[in-house]
């Protein structure tokens, strides 16, 4: 056992908790099913990442600032007809983020644009993509307050740092001129011989 124990302190040292913590049960399993090394090499790895991913997903889901946690699957598409199934599975496969398309969901209070927003925002949080939410109303007094301290520039990375920000509630409530200044001539991106806002 002295081995065992040489090897559980390696993996701590490298940083394997989770394996340093599993090596015993998964050496007495490996022992009982006689799995070659390899195999019980994969198995312990495995558990490893396994962990790993999921404390990744636990914290990109707490930085993404998601008002609930709802996937596509807990959609209910017979309450809202209206709403096309193959055109949001289409949304599931995340292609508009990779080519940094917009979509907008419009519709009427209660019919799901939230919770689909959030659904694709987990989808791309699995996929290994960054994601931020925030309501309009929020995003267009962070962005009036800091363009009145002279700090909009810095602000904004938070905004652009993600590959997918979900802006919810647009257009829901009215903005004052200096935040929607804000938020509008920051969104467009700047082309040649263009002036500025």
């Amino acid at each position: 056992m002295i081995a065992a124990a040489q090897a559980r302190q390696a993996l701590e040292h490298l940083g394997l908790v989770e394996a340093a913590t599993v090596l015993e049960s998964r050496l007495e399993a490996a022992a009982q099913k006689q799995l070659p090394y390899a195999d019980f090499l994969a198995d312990l790895l495995a558990s490893e990442t396994s962990v790993r991913r999921e404390r990744y997903l636990r914290a990109r889901t707490r930085l993404a600032h998601l008002p609930f946690q709802r996937t596509l699957d807990q959609f209910d598409f017979r309450f809202q007809p209206s709403i096309d199934k193959c055109q949001v599975q289409e949304l599931a496969t995340l292609t508009f983020v990779t080519e940094a398309a917009n979509i907008l969901f419009l519709g009427p209070p209660g019919v799901g644009k939230t919770h689909l927003a959030v659904a694709l925002g987990l989808r791309a949080i699995e996929q290994g993509f960054g994601v931020y939410f925030v309501r309009a109303q929020d995003l267009f007094e962070d962005l009036r307050r800091a363009q009145a301290e002279h700090r909009l520039d810095r602000r904004m990375r938070v905004y652009l740092a993600p590959k997918l920000l979900v802006i919810d509630e647009f257009g829901v409530w009215p903005y004052d001129r200096l935040a929607a200044t804000a938020f509008f001539c920051w969104s467009r991106p700047p082309t040649s011989g263009a002036a500025s806002c």
